[in-house]
């Protein structure tokens, strides 16, 4: 099943259940959230949040491309999340600080910049696990506790490393994969991956990376300049 959807390419990751603030100041993407509040009401609010591969965002020139190649002057990953618009404030300027929630992940068929002001694009939705699976929940519970080693390495304080967890598979792996200190493109590898025990198993792959790195440096051991932003936990 496909749908078309309005596409803001973001030097970010995001996953489903996770909250995404965004401050809107560029006309295109004003047009884009006074687009979602005039719908109907009970009508789905929802755009579509693509990583950026390459390039920078800048406004779409020339004919109609596709997921795989340059969009001006930015190249777009295959698969996003959707984020659904939860709240807007509008500001003195006509722009606006808007807060969503990731939904559902797709990945992108066909990208169309002839028909907007905005990116929209063609998608297919992608599968989520239904039902209880007990080999993503034998392995949730080994990430619970590797990830509780690795925010004692790159937390002081106690008190937030006590913090409540999921128990939820699959939730739990979409909050490892969005507040681990991940690359964009491991966080855009977890996203793509279709069921949640090869997300969880490649999620202890990179923690445990990530904790013998910091054993041995004490510091985070990619460049900042790599990091994404992590959305916040819903």
């Amino acid at each position: 099943m496909t749908a078309r959807l309005p596409v803001f390419p973001l030097a970010t990751v995001l996953f489903p259940g996770l909250v995404l603030p965004l401050h809107i100041f560029e006309e295109r993407y004003r047009a884009l959230v006074r687009h979602l509040v005039g719908l109907p009401e009970g009508a789905s609010r929802e755009f579509g949040v693509v990583a950026i591969q390459s390039g920078w965002e800048v406004a779409p020139a020339g004919p109609g491309a596709r997921a795989t190649s340059s969009v001006g002057e930015v190249t777009l990953h295959e698969v996003g999340c959707t984020a659904e618009l939860r709240q807007v404030t509008e500001l003195a300027d006509g722009g606006f600080d808007i807060v969503t929630v990731g939904r559902r992940r797709f990945r992108i068929a066909e990208v169309d910049d002839s028909a907007m002001p905005y990116l929209t694009a063609e998608v297919e939705w992608l599968p989520e696990p239904a039902g209880p699976d007990e080999v993503a929940e034998l392995l949730a519970a080994r990430v619970i506790a590797v990830f509780r080693q690795y925010l004692g390495l790159i937390r002081s304080d106690p008190e937030e490393i006590s913090e409540q967890l999921p128990e939820d598979p699959t939730v739990l792996s979409h909050l490892v994969a969005a507040t681990a200190a991940l690359t964009v493109d491991d966080r855009q590898r977890l996203l793509a991956i279709d069921d949640t025990a090869s997300r969880l198993r490649a999620e202890l792959r990179l923690l445990n990376r990530e904790a013998a790195l910091l054993r041995q440096v004490r510091a985070v051991p990619v460049p900042l300049a790599e990091l994404a932003s992590p959305p916040t936990p819903n």
